[in-house]
């Protein structure tokens, strides 16, 4: 067994007092934890190691970026430690500790001192899922859900089960990742969840791989005892510059997770947060790295979409041309936002929506279709086609 915390540089050996003393200025502004499973599963003799940038600060991250809340959750809060942007699902934190702080984190802002966005009563979070009957799925996250006590996370679900209109109780985790020991050492945690996981109403795990080195045997264990004691599963990880900005390993991650049965669900564009910079990758980049992962794929492993969680929604970039970049709305806090799709001029050095400042309206793609119905030659047919450039196109027009 070994569910041993590290929370201080100086308990790590293989990083020197010097490397310690220069990343001082780091963990004294972001919390640094991790554990001794996850601390071995990093090869020391790789300066470049990917699990190594998941966990150790670097002093990158000092540079000046981004934003504490660049997704404004807070203007979506509506009780403590809850939040409602989406009118089915209610995102309730639960926990404001991880089995330890993934340095692109972009909810940092939470492990921090006299931090009160994770309370410790939730009853007037409770009080507020009760009273908006439109809620059928309740997202337990923080922080970390699987990271509490068996009893107070029990506490918690037990309560969410006794409202009849939340059909669905998510939990997103990182710890079989950080920590695979937490599950395989505590028989209570799957047997609770079992019992509040039924066929009418289940829970599902989110779980959260970066990496395919992340999938040990402990985890893959960690995660079939959950499969087995009947939740669903499914895979969530953005994009990282350094740990999975590469179509091989994105493809053998999808994969790996595909075979274990945790299909991945989102792929996510790095919030531009404060200490991020370093992690981050451009927009349009990502869309390629994810898109040249999923060809090499089966079906199965290659079901994620790639989102950003904006502000205004979330939302899926679903392609690029040579002079514009596609994307979609999946979910909107507005209504009128719901399904709209947008293009926009490329900017390779996008990071973020409000990065994009040219959007091609309506209009100006009618003109261009017009433009180029104009210019392609047209061979007349007495079929429902007609042909452009000597390629067959559903008739637009009555013959």
């Amino acid at each position: 067994m070994n569910r041993t915390y590290i929370t201080r540089l100086k308990e790590i050996p293989q990083i020197s007092e010097s490397d310690q003393a220069a990343l001082k200025s780091v963990t004294e502004k972001f919390a640094f934890r991790t554990s001794q499973y996850y601390i071995n599963l990093i090869n020391w003799d790789d300066p470049n190691d990917p699990i190594k940038r998941l966990i150790i600060p670097r002093t990158e991250e000092l540079a000046p970026w981004g934003e504490a809340d660049p997704s404004n959750e807070a203007h979506y809060t509506v009780a403590p430690g809850l939040e409602h942007k989406y009118g089915p699902t209610a995102l309730l934190l639960a926990s404001k500790v991880c089995a330890a702080y993934c340095r692109y984190c972009f909810r940092k802002r939470i492990f921090v001192n006299e931090n009160a966005e994770v309370p410790h009563d939730l009853t007037e979070a409770m009080n507020y899922i009760r009273e908006h009957t439109e809620i059928t799925n309740v997202l337990l996250t923080g922080g970390d859900p699987i990271i509490l006590a068996t009893l107070k996370l029990e506490k918690i679900i037990a309560e969410l089960r006794t409202i009849p209109h939340v059909q669905i109780i998510r939990i997103g985790t990182k710890t079989p990742a950080f920590n695979p020991h937490r599950i395989l050492d505590d028989p209570t945690l799957p047997e609770m969840l079992n019992r509040y996981s039924t066929p009418e109403k289940r829970i599902y795990i989110i779980a959260h791989f970066d990496h395919p080195r992340e999938l040990t045997e402990q985890a893959v264990a960690a995660m079939n005892i959950l499969l087995t004691s009947g939740m669903r599963a499914v895979n969530q990880t953005p994009i990282i510059r350094g740990i999975n900005d590469d179509p091989e390993v994105l493809a053998e991650l999808f994969k790996k997770l595909s075979f274990i049965g945790v299909p991945p669900y989102y792929v996510f564009q790095c919030r531009p947060t404060y200490g991020n910079k370093s992690y981050s990758v451009p927009i349009e980049e990502s869309y390629q790295i994810f898109e040249q992962a999923r060809v090499k794929c089966s079906g199965l492993a290659k079901r994620a979409r790639f989102v950003m969680s904006h502000a205004t929604g979330k939302i899926e970039i679903v392609g690029i041309s040579s002079k514009f970049i596609y994307m979609k709305y999946h979910s909107s806090p507005h209504p009128e936002n719901i399904g709209k799709f947008m293009v926009f001029l490329r900017n390779a050095d996008a990071f973020w929506l409000e990065d994009y400042h040219h959007e091609v309206d309506d209009e100006l793609l009618a003109d261009a279709s017009e433009i180029l119905l104009k210019e392609l030659p047209v061979e007349e047919s007495e079929s429902d086609e007609y042909m452009i450039a000597g390629i067959p196109v559903a008739r637009p027009w009555p013959i």
